[in-house]
């Protein structure tokens, strides 16, 4: 049985940081591609950042180039989101994904989609 479970979220002022964890199970971890994607109350899903099963392709929505970081421990089977200098529009349910194509995760149509954490960021 496929697990994404996410990490992390909870409640912070504006300029914090937050680190969010997810972690997998239930499948080959090493040769899936991992992101995750946001959406906060009232909008759309907004993608936000991949990484390749090797760790080598990272791709970040335009928008958070610069604050976030995505990584990977493939040992652990967890996928990590850094999110610095957080701001109240950062405010969402971050969830974590997975597939073995990286496309369907920057195209927001990953197999594997995690049930998701509170990210709230106060002004």
């Amino acid at each position: 049985q496929v697990q994404l479970v996410e990490s992390g979220g909870g409640l912070v002022q504006a300029g914090d940081s937050l680190k969010l964890s997810c972690a997998a199970s239930g499948f080959t971890f090493s040769r899936h591609g991992v992101g995750w994607f946001r959406q906060a109350p009232g909008k759309e899903r907004e993608f936000v950042a991949a990484i390749s099963w090797s760790g080598v392709g990272i791709y970040y929505a335009d928008s958070l180039k610069g604050r976030f970081t995505i990584s990977r421990d493939n040992a652990k089977n967890t996928v990590y989101l850094q999110m610095n200098s957080l701001k109240p529009e950062d405010t969402a349910v971050y969830y974590c994904a997975a597939d073995a194509n990286i496309e369907m995760i920057t195209t927001q149509r990953p197999r594997y989609r995690g049930p998701g954490t509170q990210v709230t960021v106060s002004s």
